[in-house]
């Protein structure tokens, strides 16, 4: 084998394994994302640290740079439901920062021995005696490796997943986010319920003088669910005029148990390839660093069969995001999340 592991992807998940996996091994990391600046790939996510996300760091002994982080800080989300005409306010705990500086400073802290590939695109995984046999494109350039071990960290479009489990279809929704200049007088958090356009929900955020607005929708009819949602959203007092650029990706959405897939036959899933993602609020670094977490000690201690032990150790985050799922249930039900918004339970008013 040319390596004893390869990472596919290098978000949150695959560069916390990276710099977590012990210097014996010899590692290649495969990335779209190029090494600075703001080309490259980026995801349509707001861009918020939530509290078990914040417990990560406490557990890795690491302190987020203050250029990561935006402005400004806010402690409360504006829930909308447009069914209802209900707005309430909750308290919540995210830190602001900047999603592609967060991914990229992720990426600066792996060790220089491991072996990453910039600007990559995998394009087969193929078993071999003793491994698999990768084959991507660097810079527009044909290339093939080997290793005893893959890890599937390439987020919601995995294509590992899709090699490792060709039969499985998991519910995926596509994400829009844009870009605008803050014309809001008071800048604020939204989290946005409409079931006439979507079955997920939709969110803004205030950050570095920019308003930014995305949201989930169906695949079929994304964009134009997404603009007919801007046009109720402007109604409720919402600006945006033109926007300053447009991102998308697809984003998934785990309704089951079998939903979570974590690999086999020296094949691994973490992150959003695994389907390690919150239905409730489609957080998923939290859950990224955890799995990344939890298979870096299994191959460190060179545990016998590192497939079953991963599948054994997961479980405790399976259940978690299983609860999601219900949570996920409740809020995107019309009648329910009425309920629970008219009692008032959490609201903080504002002071006229």
């Amino acid at each position: 084998m040319d390596y004893d592991i390869a990472i596919i992807g290098l978000g949150p998940a695959g560069a916390t394994l990276a710099r977590l996996l012990d210097s014996k091994f010899n590692i290649i990391a495969l990335d779209k994302k190029l090494t600075c600046g703001t080309d490259g790939f980026n995801k349509p996510c707001g861009g918020l640290l939530a509290t078990d996300a914040q417990r990560s760091f406490i557990r890795f002994n690491l302190n987020l740079p203050t250029d990561i982080l935006t402005n400004p800080q806010i402690f409360s989300v504006k829930t909308y439901d447009l069914q209802t005409h209900l707005v309430r306010n909750y308290q919540r705990t995210y830190i602001n920062f900047d999603r592609h500086k967060f991914d990229l400073w992720l990426k600066s802290l792996i060790p220089s021995q491991v072996d990453v590939r910039n600007n990559t695109l995998c394009k087969n995984i193929e078993r071999i005696i003793d491994g698999y046999q990768i084959t991507f494109e660097e810079n527009g350039q044909h290339k093939v490796v080997t290793a005893k071990y893959v890890v599937g960290a390439d987020g919601a479009n995995s294509m590992v997943r899709r090699m490792r489990y060709p039969n499985h279809t998991l519910r995926q929704y596509i994400a829009i986010q844009q870009w605008f200049e803050e014309k809001h007088p008071v800048p604020f958090y939204s989290c946005i319920f409409d079931n006439k356009s979507t079955n997920c929900y939709a969110w803004s955020i205030s950050k570095d003088n920019h308003f930014i607005f995305g949201g989930a929708f169906p695949k079929k009819e994304a964009n134009l669910k997404f603009e007919q949602l801007k046009q109720k959203l402007e109604q409720n007092g919402f600006i945006f005029g033109t926007p300053v650029k447009t991102e998308k990706c697809p984003v998934v959405y785990p309704q089951r148990w079998r939903d979570f897939h974590v690999g086999n036959e020296r094949i691994f899933l973490i992150g959003e390839a695994a389907g390690f993602i919150s239905a409730s609020s489609l957080e998923g670094i939290s859950y990224a660093f955890d799995s990344a977490e939890i298979l870096s000690n299994i191959l460190n201690r060179d545990i016998k069969n590192p497939n079953k032990a991963y599948y054994q150790r997961t479980i405790k985050l399976r259940l978690k995001l299983l609860g999601k799922i219900v949570k996920a249930k409740l809020i995107t039900t019309p009648i329910l999340r009425r309920l629970i918004m008219k009692s008032n339970i959490s609201h903080i008013a504002n002071v006229e």
